[in-house]
């Protein structure tokens, strides 16, 4: 399972280790997100860490939504429910919940389709900075705080015709921006291809924290910084 390195399992609990979500977010999802890094201030647990487990217990329904209500720290004890519900929630051992999920249709334990539709996912979902969000940002004219960063996975769904592929490809369809103060509500959909062929659509929604005017060299500068985190870890492998 691919999974096993980037999580522990004892006594019915899931704990995610700060290096463990790390490792996942850049070496998985390509994910450079300054919380995930294991000496950030307030480490987060990557969504798509949590998404990819979901999908690793239950399995994938053709039609599925995920809904974060919270952020997890590092180490926080996990209850992945034993049910077939179309709803559950994953929360901690105090009834904190942190991730709402709600399934139908039919569904598929096939191990190699659900690793290829979770790795076909995250690698999209972990390219959104800077390629998608800059230019949405520079067409509003804010960004996010370069010193701060805040990008946030609010939620996610899509809706597969059929559970027969492999090897799926996410190609973004549109990307949106509603700006409101300081917060930003960015709206990405996406289709899901395999063998030539569309099996799917799908959603991704994200909110940016702390909005500033628009500035093109500190934009510029928090891009290259980006860049600068992804050559140095990979070149530390």
């Amino acid at each position: 399972m691919f999974l096993a390195p980037f999580h522990a399992s004892a006594n019915g609990l899931v704990t995610i280790s700060a290096e463990q979500g790390s490792r996942f977010a850049k070496e998985i999802a390509g994910d450079f997100n300054p919380i995930h890094n294991p000496d950030a201030k307030r480490f987060v647990v990557p969504g798509d860490l949590l998404f990819s487990l979901v999908l690793d217990r239950y399995g994938l329904n053709r039609r599925m939504a995920f809904s974060f209500t919270g952020m997890v720290g590092a180490g926080v004890g996990l209850r992945f429910p034993e049910t077939d519900a179309p709803a559950f929630a994953v929360e901690d051992t105090t009834g904190k919940g942190y991730l709402n999920v709600d399934r139908e249709g039919a569904v598929s334990r096939d191990p190699g389709l659900v690793e290829g539709f979770t790795r076909g996912y995250v690698a999209f979902s972990g390219q959104t900075f800077p390629g998608v969000l800059v230019p949405l940002m520079r067409e509003h004219g804010v960004m996010i705080n370069p010193e701060r960063p805040l990008v946030i996975y609010e939620g996610m769904s899509f809706d597969l015709k059929h559970l027969d592929f492999v090897a799926p490809q996410l190609e973004l369809v549109d990307a949106s921006l509603v700006v409101s103060g300081k917060r930003g509500d960015v709206s990405l959909r996406f289709g899901i291809r395999a063998d030539g062929a569309q099996v799917g659509t799908g959603a991704k929604k994200l909110v940016l924290s702390g909005l500033r005017e628009f500035d093109e060299d500190d934009m510029d500068a928090l891009v290259d910084q980006y860049a600068g985190w992804k050559v140095a870890y990979q070149g530390g492998l």
